[in-house]
């Protein structure tokens, strides 16, 4: 008789996103979070049709927390939502570090990188553009614009103060 575990999606996922973490994407394999879940291999294929799969699938859960927390500041002032992109990017980044600055990791994920960014850089410019709207000539461009440059200094590490004098420049 097969043994029947609770939750067993929500182990795995949570168990590659530990091991990602700690040791990092090379070292992270569908038979090691298997193990460590009590599972069979098999198993997991049944979820994940691949370790990319299964590490997109938590780091999704993850980026729609990030863009909740984006979101919350719906009417703020620029500086607000500013603020709340940068520092959900910042806590998305620094949670995945070791998996973005891993040359493994980039060479399978490179494929598909352009269009999660371009996904991504979006989702942020439609959570910016509604301050743009009002003050700049050209509402959408600014808003890639600013989305695109938030991704790229947040990735740098530059400070929040840094960049809000640059955006602010942009918007008047």
């Amino acid at each position: 008789m097969p043994k029947i575990i609770e939750n067993v999606k929500e182990q795995l996922l949570a168990e590659a996103a530990r091991q990602i973490r700690e040791l990092g994407y090379s070292k992270t394999t569908i038979r090691s979070v298997a193990g460590a879940c009590g599972v069979g291999v098999g198993t997991v294929y049944n979820y994940f049709p691949s370790k990319d799969m299964l590490i997109a699938s938590f780091m999704l859960e993850d980026w729609q927390r990030a863009l909740a927390k984006m979101r919350s500041v719906d009417g703020g002032k620029a500086e607000e939502i500013f603020l709340a992109v940068y520092d959900s990017l910042r806590g998305f980044i620094t949670s995945y570090k070791t998996l973005f600055s891993d040359p493994e990791a980039a060479k399978s994920f490179g494929a598909t990188h352009t269009d999660y960014h371009r996904i991504l850089r979006r989702q942020i410019a439609d959570i910016v553009l509604p301050v743009l709207s009002k003050t700049a000539e050209n509402g959408e461009f600014a808003a890639e614009f600013i989305a695109e440059s938030l991704l790229t200094w947040t990735m740098e590490g530059k400070a929040f103060g840094d960049i809000y004098s640059i955006l602010e420049s942009i918007i008047k």
